[in-house]
């Protein structure tokens, strides 16, 4: 009997369709009847084959003479590590019995490329359909295969889906191959990676870092008065008259840039002083906003809860796949089919919890009708908004239901009316001077009931009413007046809600209206995409989280700046990628060839290679003198040269970028610091150097090499303080303070050093002093974070006893508990010290500097000392999920990072299954990490 192969892109979905057909009996690694053999792929199990699969012996190594690579025909490979599932797959295609094989991995390009390749490999020759599926419900997988497309109705996306992998295989490839050598020559571990996405985005990043360096903070006073009428007092500040923009972008009507025009506004507004008082009201309207596409959830949801991008989507897609609870989350359309009314009133009807009473609501007053804002065929794509589903609600952990939450509350609210918001302007005149108050009233919540929002984001409140006792015209009497002192702020850096924005947006960067139009559809990247390009710049190294700021490395700005010294714009402008989705939206639709599209391609290809390989640099003169030829020094995209070539000082050491001022002035003195902004190619940990000059007398050559201060000999050096009671001695060296002590056997001992700039503050001598005589300083309330944030601490001792006194550690304050009745944003509850009567030790924690890791109670528990109780670094209970973890496993853990696989772990649902347990990133406690299927 003749069946149908179905193939899906997960073994999850596979599962998901045998049900919904009927449950299709599994046997074996299939699900197969009498009409259907249902299996799946696990993502891509093919990929196009690298240079040293067409030729090793020419291709393996990097060399510049080789490029560009540009294969006749694309071939692939499996991928090595799924290379079973590939096998069990071309084993099913080949099947006499199978005779047609259906597509049902995810609906869109990248499904179409997993499907295609997968066939490619297999050699398959027979016909081939389309299962084009938008939800993972029974129902939404049923009505699929009443709609099942063919082959070459599917043949331009799959024309377009290679176009794209191809094109970057190319452009990609080429480039890095070509940036890194040119860039990094032989050196091992260094590479430029660059490509279509990813270069223009840390291209915008970039551009941003630059924006704050050449930033230029301007000094400005606002005047604040309070005013008092019968009602009560309000706020009100200064305007300038008639004030008008005059291309001064920081201009504002309450900004005075003289403080002497501020405090002459204050005189004449001092207390006691009666202002005229007018209010102006108007009635406003606010709708909710549209349904979410997956960027704008990924967006909400890294300000809401600091998810990454990357993170959402996990989440999403787990609602999606695994709890039938969401419609397909990788899509960029925020519009639903036109034909979906009677769809969503089913799904309202089956809401739960506190959303069911609005539910409800919109159902009774039959909100749910025909608008284009919502239900509009012109804006749905391959897929629609993402939506909940008709599914009951399955069991979600925290983090599911939190993005479960958002997309629920916005489908909800967005059926309601608009809140009405009466927004009143006062203006309160003291002679010649206005000053300007506004208040908010929400009349009428509409949506905002359903959005849980009761006030304002930009904090307004409402003002106190004006009343007959006030007069008329009613006036108001001056009780406090203020002048301020600020300064115009430089735009903040990126973090990951508005570099997906400026990547969605991208369009608006590029000059040519037919290709802006094609990346307003998509931007830098798809919605799917996005987040794995943002994760793939942090891992290359190009960019650094801190906090929530995404901020670009030296390496990222060395790779653009050569970029633009080559001449590569195509590679760090959008217009590139733009250009790429308007040509291949062409070839979806069939207007344009897959074979006119790679021969501009390839054309690309062969122009970026060429600047690349022909770039012969000069460097430029600077004002600075070599010590080795007198002559001006020469200025190159990487270093600073003399012209006889005997110095060289790279821009770039140890991660930390140096200005031609400081290069200058390592010229002149022969040696400049201590920076504490050094960080480790190894660790990624940051330290404190110095950078000196020196001259090989042998060579003739000069020098600019780092020196971290701890090559000394400590008995030569000069004491700058001695403790008659200990014999102690502290000393300097260029960067740090060393303290020894006489050893028993002759010579000196070091007790302990510390930099001398430590987290951007220059510690003080008698500070360190401190330290050697008690152990612990004053309290520093200046430090300044990696994170770029201000906070306090003590330096103190390192009390461990078989490291005794020679580590410095900050000791923090114990924080301020909260007040009563103090809201959760008021204040942090403060902890309650951990329990460790009774503790056993059981081993060192190699992650935590060696310390002590102990059992008490019912958990684990690796501490460090505290300024009144141990500090908890590490916490892990004994059971987890019905399992008991070996003292052994704890060890492990802490000693590697990870377990080794764990058998008889039981789930909520009661299910075994097996993990490892791993660190955290934060390495405070163990995560599950499990197997591949």
């Amino acid at each position: 009997m003749a069946k149908t192969l179905v193939i899906a892109e997960k073994p999850s979905v596979a599962a998901d369709i045998a049900r919904a057909l009927g449950k299709v009996p599994k046997k074996g690694e299939v699900f197969e009847n009498d009409e259907y053999v249902i299996s799946s792929a696990v993502g891509h199990l093919v990929e196009l084959e690298m240079p040293e699969d067409i030729d090793e012996k020419k291709y393996r190594f990097w060399r510049l003479e080789t490029l560009p690579i540009i294969p006749g025909k694309f071939g692939v490979k499996p991928i090595e590590k799924t290379k079973e599932r590939f096998q069990l797959l071309k084993k099913l295609i080949a099947r006499e019995d199978v005779t047609t094989i259906l597509n049902a991995c995810d609906a869109g390009r990248e499904g179409e490329l997993i499907f295609g390749y997968i066939l490619q490999a297999a050699k398959c020759k027979k016909p081939v359909k389309r299962l084009w599926m938008s939800s993972m419900t029974n129902d939404g997988i049923r009505t699929a295969f009443t709609k099942i497309r063919t082959g070459a109705e599917m043949q331009p996306l799959q024309d377009a889906a290679r176009c794209r992998s191809e094109a970057d295989w190319l452009i990609g490839l080429n480039g890095t191959r070509a940036v890194t050598k040119r860039l990094f020559g032989s050196r091992k571990g260094s590479m430029a990676t660059v490509g279509r996405v990813q270069t223009p985005t840390l291209a915008i990043v970039m551009q941003r870092e630059r924006e704050i360096r050449a930033f230029k903070s301007r000094a400005f006073h606002r005047v604040v008065a309070t005013f008092k009428i019968t009602e009560g007092e309000y706020e009100g500040v200064y305007e300038k008259p008639d004030f008008k923009k005059n291309g001064d972008e920081h201009d504002r009507a309450e900004r005075l840039w003289q403080r002497a025009a501020a405090e002459a506004v204050a005189a004449a507004t001092a207390p006691g002083v009666q202002a005229v008082v007018s209010d102006e009201s108007k009635r406003t309207t606010q709708i909710s906003p549209r349904l979410y596409d997956l960027t704008s959830l990924q967006r909400d949801a890294n300000n809401r809860f600091s998810f990454s991008a990357r993170r959402t989507l996990q989440i999403a897609q787990s609602l999606y796949e695994r709890h039938k609870m969401i419609t397909y989350p990788r899509t960029d359309s925020r519009a639903l089919p036109e034909d979906y009314v009677p769809t969503v009133n089913a799904t309202l009807a089956r809401l739960h919890g506190d959303l069911a009473p609005h539910a409800e609501t919109v159902i009774k007053h039959g909100w749910v009708r025909p608008n284009k804002r919502i239900f509009n065929n012109a804006e749905v794509t391959d897929h629609f908004a993402i939506i909940p589903t008709n599914e009951e609600h399955g069991h979600l952990d925290a983090d599911e239901q939190k993005i479960f939450d958002l997309i629920a509350r916005r489908f909800v609210a967005i059926f309601f009316p608009p809140a009405q918001i009466d927004v009143t302007t006062r203006t309160s005149k003291v002679g010649p001077h206005t000053f300007r108050s506004e208040g908010k009233v929400l009349v009428e919540p509409g949506y905002l009931a359903v959005a849980g929002k009761t006030g304002f984001e930009d904090g307004a409140k409402s003002l106190p009413a004006l009343t007959a006792p006030d007069g008329q015209p009613p006036r108001a009497a001056v009780t406090k007046v203020d002048v301020t002192d600020e300064a115009t702020k430089p735009p903040p850096r990126y973090n990951e809600a508005t570099l997906l924005s400026a990547m969605e947006n991208a369009g608006k960067l590029v000059d040519d209206e037919d290709l802006a139009d094609a990346m307003s559809e998509r931007g830098l990247g798809t919605p799917a995409t996005r987040a794995a390009t943002i994760e793939h710049l942090i891992g290359e190294n190009y960019i650094s989280r801190e906090g929530r700021e995404l901020i670009p490395t030296t390496k990222a700005e060395t790779v653009l700046d050569f970029l633009g010294l080559t001449k590569c714009d195509e590679l760090t402008s959008p217009a590139l990628t733009g250009e790429w989705e308007f040509r291949l939206r062409k070839v979806e639709q069939s207007k344009l060839s897959r074979e006119t599209f790679m021969e501009s391609i390839t054309d690309l290809t062969k122009k970026i290679v060429a600047n690349i390989k022909e770039h012969e640099e000069t460097g430029a003169p600077t004002d600075a003198i070599s010590p080795s030829d007198h002559q001006p020094l020469l200025e190159f995209s990487r270093w600073w040269q003399s012209q006889d070539e005997a110095l060289r000082i790279y821009k770039v050491m140890n991660n930390r970028r140096f200005s031609l001022d400081e290069a200058k002035a390592l010229i002149a003195h022969k040696e400049i610091g201590p920076f504490d902004d050094f960080v480790s190619e190894k660790t990624g940990k940051r330290f404190t150097a110095k950078i000196v000059l020196a001259k090989d007398e042998e060579t003739g050559k000069w020098k600019a090499s780092i020196d971290l201060g701890n090559k000394v000999e400590i008995a030569d050096l000069a004491p700058v303080w001695r403790s008659e009671a200990t014999g102690q001695e502290l000393c300097e060296t260029a960067t740090h303070f060393i303290c020894r002590k006489k050893a028993d056997t002759g010579g000196y001992e070091e007790v302990f050093r510390v930099g001398r700039l430590l987290c951007r503050k220059e510690l003080p001598r008698e500070q360190i002093v401190k330290i050697a005589e008690s152990g612990k300083t004053d309290l520093f309330e200046d430090f300044i974070s990696r994170f770029n944030r201000p906070f306090s601490a003590f330096l103190a001792l390192d009390p461990k006893e078989e490291n005794p006194g020679r580590r410095i550690r900050f000791e923090f304050p114990p924080r301020k508990p909260r007040a009563e009745g103090e809201g959760a944003k008021g204040g942090r509850k403060p902890k309650t010290p951990v329990d460790l009567t009774g503790a056993v030790a059981i081993g060192k924690s190699e992650t935590h500097g060696g310390a002590e890791i102990v059992q008490a109670g019912d958990s684990y528990y690796v501490t460090k000392p505290g300024a009144e109780a141990p500090r908890v670094v590490f916490k892990m209970a004994r059971e987890i999920c019905k399992k008991e973890i070996s003292p052994s496993e704890v060890v492990q853990l802490l000693a590697n990072g990870r377990t080794e696989l764990i058998e008889g772990f039981t789930s909520k649902r009661g299910s075994a299954f097996a993990a490892y347990l791993v660190l955290s990133k934060k390495k405070d406690r163990s995560e599950f990490e499990f197997p591949e299927r």
